[in-house]
């Protein structure tokens, strides 16, 4: 019993930190960047000193919540990339999938990518670079190893797929960030943009023999 008591005292922290996990996505969704550790803690039903014990202070948070959506984000862009389709087609599936999910929870992109736009008192400090270059780090580094996994860019390849995965990060990045705050275009009209400018080395390289999902 002794031993089995560890493993389900871990199986309940982990489910209680998904659930106060769920309750600051719901007050980040209707708040955005202004969403306060005080009204985390009043949506999970339970005092500010508790959360702390859970995430330490908002930047523990943040970065939890950060984790929690950039996996569920990196899911779906892999979706897309091993869609059986060609591969124009995956590449505006791949940019649309993380335009969409900008688009469909803004308030939840603006709390991860510009933080320093919400926030007062004790929440307030901090830099949207600070903690969205990270993010975009992690984004880059995953998808050079796709890019690698896919396609036979020849020698240096390794180096030039790491080059193009933080390359198409920070171009869709720029680019989605400027879209969803002018809305000068509609969403499939950007996609298609984004995949012309894309479309020269990418066109001609050749996929990796047996390579899943081949780009």
């Amino acid at each position: 019993m002794e031993t089995t008591q560890p493993a389900e005292q871990r199986s309940a922290a982990e489910q209680r930190r998904k659930e106060l996990l769920e309750a600051a996505d719901r007050v980040v969704l209707r708040e955005g960047p202004g969403a306060s550790m005080n009204a985390i803690a009043a949506e999970a039903g339970i005092t500010k000193p508790i959360l702390y014990r859970h995430f330490g202070d908002k930047e523990g948070l943040y970065r939890a919540l950060a984790v929690r959506h950039t996996d569920a984000l990196l899911s779906a862009l892999r979706a897309a990339l091993d869609a059986p389709a060609e591969r124009r087609q995956r590449v505006e599936a791949t940019l649309d999938t993380y335009l969409a999910a900008i688009e469909v929870r803004p308030q939840v992109y603006r709390f991860l990518m510009h933080p320093s736009e919400g926030g007062s008192g004790s929440d307030r400090g901090f830099d949207a670079g600070q903690h969205s270059a990270p993010l975009l780090r992690r984004l880059g580094d995953e998808l050079g190893k796709v890019i690698e996994e896919r396609l036979d860019l020849g020698p240096g390849g390794q180096e030039a797929a790491r080059v193009w995965g933080h390359g198409v990060v920070g171009m869709a990045y720029a680019a989605g960030d400027w879209w969803l705050r002018e809305r000068p275009c509609s969403r499939a009209e950007l996609v298609r943009q984004l995949a012309d400018l894309l479309w020269g080395s990418l066109a001609s390289a050749e996929d990796r023999p047996g390579a899943p999902g081949r780009l």
